[in-house]
């Protein structure tokens, strides 16, 4: 019972955070769960995109603007998608559905659906995996 009030805490707490950051005009899924220490670019809020049931956690940087480039882009976050704690997504990426980006990673390239990606540069390490529910790996992959 703890346990689902906690839930229901946390997900008032969210909810209003992800209704200001739509303000922005960024492009965030109803059901997408962004942590509170997750940064995202709101420069360029129209160039950011996060799917159904993506989860970004603590630290992660998204960007959507490049200042000394000039550059503004837009930066894709597929479906079902984990960011891991620390990431940096640079602008113009896009991360395919069902994929996981461990922590710490810098995502320069764009990354294919039903990958894990880690490291600086990114490099994909694993594909064909499926994930769940915010980006949770399910244990027949």
């Amino acid at each position: 019972m703890i346990k689902k009030f906690r839930e229901i805490v946390r997900l008032l707490a969210i909810y209003p955070r992800q209704r200001y950051l739509g303000l922005y005009g960024m492009h965030i899924s109803p059901s997408a769960r962004i942590s509170f220490g997750a940064k995202l670019d709101k420069t360029n809020g129209k160039g950011i995109t996060i799917g159904d049931e993506s989860f970004v956690a603590s630290g992660a940087l998204v960007l959507s603007h490049d200042f000394c480039r000039r550059k503004h882009a837009e930066t894709i976050i597929g479906k079902q998608c984990f960011i891991g704690a620390g990431s940096i997504i640079l602008p113009g990426v896009s991360i395919g559905d069902h994929c996981i980006i461990g922590a710490g990673a810098v995502v320069t390239k764009d990354v294919p659906a039903n990958s894990v990606v880690a490291g600086n540069p990114a490099q994909v390490i694993k594909s064909g995996i499926m994930t769940g529910k915010y980006g949770k790996l399910l244990k027949n992959t």
